[in-house]
């Protein structure tokens, strides 16, 4: 559905087309002179008569995206900023019209918008999804027979797949994308009803129970481990310590030369240590698996 402005928002957006379109066109040369001194001296005035001469080409790039049902006014304050970017950028020594350079900045700063925009859920994350997104309208109506089908075809879908180099699938999805028009979970699930269709959406988060018994287990089991590595030695403190309850944990070796003994020496410390933590813990629960320990 097409955007439409209130009277001033339109008053406003009137104005400043008439204004571009009252902008002189600059000759090759003159436009040359004002990106050079733009360009090399800083000069804020060239900048402002380069840029106010190419506003008509911000207003014409906008009348093409207006059916996307944005605002009008939006879309030329985007296509503004594209401009600027390209005067920012431009070379004039590469001898290019600044028209031509500027189009390609100011219709990507439409696109970028539009799909900003367009629909609350994300769309055109890539170039094969920008592209379809902004041509599989076009190319829908140049291959189809019947206006009135609703889906494209299986052979539509694969002409339009290789005119864009994309896959079939990803056709079929954008197809699906614009078809699908944005929806408020408020919205009632059907007319005169209090049923909304949030309230049919699952809830994954754990109950306010299992949160409780979740925080109980994890005080309980902590008090545990504290008690089991009160019963090991200093060092196989230290090697647990620094192996287990680390989340850089150290190396064999580093604790080998610490503690003054080979990596092999540590590394059997450390399952002995394990199988007392272990032993400890069944202490208090029935079931290996209810432990939190890797063997």
């Amino acid at each position: 559905m097409a955007h439409i402005d209130d009277p001033e928002t339109q008053k406003a957006n009137l104005t400043f087309i008439r204004a571009s379109m009252k902008e002189p066109l600059l000759s090759r040369d003159h436009e040359f002179e004002l990106a050079k001194r733009w360009r090399d001296g800083g000069d804020e005035d060239a900048l402002h008569e380069l840029v106010r001469s190419y506003t008509r080409l911000v207003v014409a790039t906008a009348s093409r995206f207006r059916n996307y049902g944005l605002p009008m006014g939006d879309l030329v304050q985007e296509g503004n900023v594209g401009l600027m970017q390209a005067a920012a950028r431009f070379e004039p020594h590469r001898e290019i019209r600044f028209s031509t350079y500027a189009a390609w900045w100011i219709r990507s700063a439409m696109q970028d918008y539009i799909l900003r925009n367009w629909s609350i859920v994300r769309t055109g994350t890539t170039a094969a999804q920008k592209s379809l997104f902004f041509n599989l309208r076009r190319l829908r109506a140049k291959i189809e027979e019947s206006p009135s089908a609703t889906n494209l075809s299986t052979d539509g879908r694969r002409k339009i797949a290789e005119e864009l180099n994309v896959d079939e699938s990803e056709v079929l999805s954008m197809e699906m994308r614009l078809a699908a028009a944005d929806q408020s979970l408020n919205t009632p699930v059907a007319e005169g009803g209090d049923d909304q269709w949030q309230d049919f959406i699952a809830d994954n988060r754990p109950s306010p129970e299992d949160v409780v018994i979740g925080a109980r287990d994890s005080r309980m089991r902590s008090k545990w481990l504290a008690e089991a590595l009160g019963e090991l030695s200093p060092r196989e403190r230290t090697i647990i310590a620094e192996r287990r309850l680390r989340d850089d944990g150290a190396t064999l070796e580093e604790l080998g030369k610490v503690l003054g003994v080979s990596k092999e020496r540590v590394r059997q410390l450390e399952q002995r240590a394990l199988m007392k933590l272990r032993a400890s813990m069944m202490r208090h629960v029935g079931l290996s698996s209810d432990l939190l320990l890797e063997a």
